[in-house]
């Protein structure tokens, strides 16, 4: 898949480079923000500085602001560049197959070809768009939430050493099943395709013979076959995410419990607690951004391959 997005992904160079700086401004504006709101509570709220609130807050109105535009412009960008790299590869794969022998066409099936230029190219596609919205955000978000907890509270910020391998671990287990049904999908998917092309290109000799039921019944099997792998998956993810959101409510619970103490004997201001909350939801947010595209990542993998 690396060799696939290299090669049709480097025209597209410039517009890559400014998704990444769009992003990377979007991150920082994003951990900026938190900062700001702190001060409000440490420094406007507590002594009643109305002013200095009405400062503050015009500031977290400006940066909000430009957080906006850079994330429209982020994904105009991002969009075209994955809907063109969608377009390249679809050209790409049928100018291959307009060189195939019959021999070729035969040992691949009509309906595998099909597959492979529409639904594979489609996965392949939506991850890269996924990806340039999300890969880039996602591990920046994390590192510098991270860094800005530890500013705050190096005490507290030892949770994240208990709540990040255990989001990883659950993250693991489930893509560990569900990359082995990703694939055998697109299989039952050329499947599907086989036995429709074969219904509506045979539907005469079919209706001759009598034999409508007997089409049904393999369409039946077949549809039955994608629908129960398709809902193993669903099932996988029905899982994942409660557990996520268990673990990330879980861990609010325990910062605000832990971070109490913490602001009853004086070594830690209610602002401060409150910022800190509000990077631990990012960086678990950030995580969960993360598990959005690896759900894609196993899926696009397999069509990549039969792709290349």
């Amino acid at each position: 898949m690396i060799g696939l997005l290299r090669r049709f992904l480097r025209p597209y160079s410039r517009s890559l480079v400014i998704v990444v700086l769009l992003l990377l401004v979007q991150a920082m504006a994003n951990l900026f923000l938190p900062t700001l709101n702190a001060d409000i509570i440490n420094k406007g709220v507590v002594t009643g500085d109305i002013g200095y609130i009405w400062r503050i807050g015009g500031i977290m109105l400006a940066v909000t602001v430009a957080l906006g535009v850079t994330a429209v412009i982020a994904v105009y960008f991002s969009a075209r560049t994955a809907m063109g790299f969608g377009r390249d590869v679809r050209a790409a794969l049928f100018a291959k197959v307009q060189q195939f022998s019959l021999y070729e066409v035969n040992t691949f099936g009509t309906p595998s070809l099909i597959t492979r230029n529409t639904n594979d190219v489609q996965q392949v596609q939506m991850l890269v768009l996924m990806g340039l919205t999300m890969m880039v955000l996602a591990p920046i978000t994390a590192i510098g939430g991270v860094i800005m907890a530890l500013r705050l509270n190096v005490e507290l910020s030892a949770m994240l050493l208990v709540v990040i391998p255990l989001m990883a671990i659950v993250i693991g287990v489930l893509m560990a099943r569900a990359i082995p049904l990703f694939r055998s999908m697109q299989v039952k998917i050329d499947r599907i395709n086989d036995v429709l092309r074969e219904n509506l290109t045979g539907i005469r000799v079919i209706r001759a013979f009598v034999r409508t039921r007997d089409e049904e019944q393999r369409f039946a099997v077949a549809n039955a076959d994608l629908t129960d792998t398709s809902l193993r998956v669903a099932r996988l993810f029905a899982i994942m995410l409660p557990a996520l959101m268990l673990i990330m409510n879980g861990s609010s619970v325990a910062v605000i419990w832990f971070g109490g103490h913490l602001v009853d004997d004086g070594s830690m201001q209610i602002g401060d607690l409150t910022a800190f909350l509000q990077y631990l939801i990012q960086i678990l947010f950030s995580v969960m951004m993360a598990v959005m595209l690896f759900v894609m990542v196993p899926r696009a993998a397999a069509s990549s391959e039969r792709i290349d």
